[in-house]
């Protein structure tokens, strides 16, 4: 084959430390917003970004230039610089430690764009956690639930 392919639609999903409501809705907007340039530069496709005031969803074509792993780190770091420039009430602000990283089939791409754009609607319905609880039963993912939150 004369030339690389790479296509790999990924659903990530992190919280804020704690899951404190960080993200008010007055920065929710610059900060999705300035994560999407963040991954854009990263070489990062076809970006959507939502969530609520302590979690963040993004899906996107994950770059082959770099590591899932270095991706995230820079999306993490950078987007906490930034937000803790928003306000000064906001220079504590931590993202946690983990992430939950779920490949998406292009058959399903509308589906989850549509679900992470309608966050405010869906979290009226369901916590985070149920949320989350739910999505590692569908990938079928063992977990521990003690060690999911900090």
């Amino acid at each position: 084959m004369p030339q690389s392919l790479h296509i790999l639609n990924a659903h990530i999903i992190f919280a804020t430390k704690g899951r404190r409501p960080w993200l008010t809705t007055n920065i929710r907007e610059r900060v999705w917003a300035y994560q999407s340039r963040i991954l854009q530069n990263l070489e990062c496709n076809s970006i959507t970004t939502g969530g609520i005031a302590d979690h963040v969803h993004v899906l996107c074509n994950l770059t082959k230039k770099f590591a899932t792993t270095k991706v995230l780190e820079i999306v993490k770091k950078d987007s906490s610089k930034f937000i803790k420039t928003l306000d000064s009430t906001l220079r504590d602000f931590h993202w946690q430690d983990g992430y939950g990283l779920f490949s998406v089939s292009p058959s399903h791409f509308d589906a989850v764009k549509k679900y992470v754009l309608d966050q405010e609607g869906h979290h009226r319905k369901e916590t985070f956690q149920e949320e989350y609880f739910r999505i590692l039963k569908k990938y079928e993912v063992a977990y521990d639930e003690r060690y999911l939150w900090d």
